[in-house]
């Protein structure tokens, strides 16, 4: 079937600008995704990588790598042409085992042959795009800090009995969970860039609008597609003008006192704040076509960035978001 047209999505802004701003620079370090069931959280995900242009990868590598990263790991990139395949959508299933997920060895046929047999895993196979994970709350929390390693250095190392293999390694991680099914360790929510709370819509229209889009493409998926695919095309060139618009993005000292003032107001955790802050305000403005950052992207980003740092307040008992809100009208007005 075809797939549900990231534009067609109705609602959830706040969920589509964060994965939208992590496509532009997935350095920031992934999305989290809380809310309800059936809200659309990994259909929006999916529509994200199948809306991104082909990447141009080495035909008979395993890992898809690119010529860059044919220089940096010359023992692993496989030979041949450069070709284009589509971004890498890799579902990691809550019963995944360690082997599964960063590979294996064969330890038999290295002692036999003296070659080192790797068998690549999920992560492999998600280098260089989005590696989801339903109900990540459920994971096993090992797993769940191999993979933010594994996420934030862009390479993965396997090693058993003396035998290593290294290999690339870089994606976007999307977890998505629901709350109500059991909480993510803090210090690994911590480490997610951005998080989003997902609420079922409680607008009629917005209701009535879900049930024509997802009739209509059950009915006719192609022509639904096909009815979206101008506006998915103006997110495409949205995001690769955003791509290369990022690396000579300006962020001004006042900026960055901004993100500084505005994480020491809601007593958010070490400093990751203040860089994700920066990133994904510094992210937010390329998408947007501005030449520099402002207030304004610093704003729209900080529920994202912020939500998943806050220390509890025994004191204060209303929600991340309201804090962070608070703050943002008593430093910005």
């Amino acid at each position: 079937m075809a797939r549900f047209p990231f534009s067609a999505i109705v609602a959830q802004d706040e969920m589509k600008q964060a994965l939208l701003v992590s496509a532009v620079d997935p350095a920031i370090g992934g999305v989290m995704v809380f809310g309800d069931r059936g809200t659309g959280k990994s259909t929006a995900a999916r529509a994200l990588a199948s809306l991104l242009p082909p990447i141009l990868a080495i035909q008979n590598c395993p890992y898809g790598c690119s010529a860059e990263d044919k220089e940096r790991f010359p023992d692993v990139c496989g030979t041949g042409p450069i070709r284009k395949r589509p971004v890498p959508f890799v579902d990691l299933p809550l019963g995944a085992t360690e082997d599964r997920v960063i590979g294996s060895l064969d330890l038999e046929t290295a002692l036999r042959s003296g070659e080192k047999a790797f068998e690549p895993g999920l992560l492999a196979k998600a280098h260089r795009g989005f590696l989801y994970i339903d109900e990540i709350n459920l994971l096993e929390d090992y797993l769940v800090d191999l993979l933010l390693d594994v996420a934030a250095s862009g390479e993965n190392v396997v090693e058993r009995e003396g035998l290593s293999v290294r290999h690339p390694a870089k994606f976007v991680l999307i977890g998505s969970g629901n709350p109500e099914e059991g909480e993510l360790r803090p210090q690994l929510l911590d480490r997610f860039g951005l998080s989003v709370e997902v609420r079922t819509p409680t607008e009629i229209d917005d209701r009535v609008e879900i049930m024509r889009r997802c009739a209509a493409q059950e009915r006719d998926p192609e022509s639904f597609a096909e009815e979206w695919a101008a506006e998915d095309e103006k997110i495409l060139r949205k995001v690769a003008r955003g791509k290369k618009k990022l690396a000579t993005m300006q962020v001004p000292d006042e900026i960055l006192a901004d993100c500084a003032e505005l994480c020491i107001a809601v007593g958010a955790d070490g400093l990751r704040g203040e860089l994700t802050l920066m990133r994904g305000a510094k992210a937010l403005a390329a998408l947007n076509g501005a030449k520099a950052v402002r207030r304004e992207h610093v704003i729209a980003i900080a529920p994202s960035a912020l939500r998943h740092r806050l220390r509890r307040d025994v004191l204060d008992e209303t929600g991340s978001t309201a804090r962070i809100e608070r703050a943002l009208g008593d430093l910005f007005g």
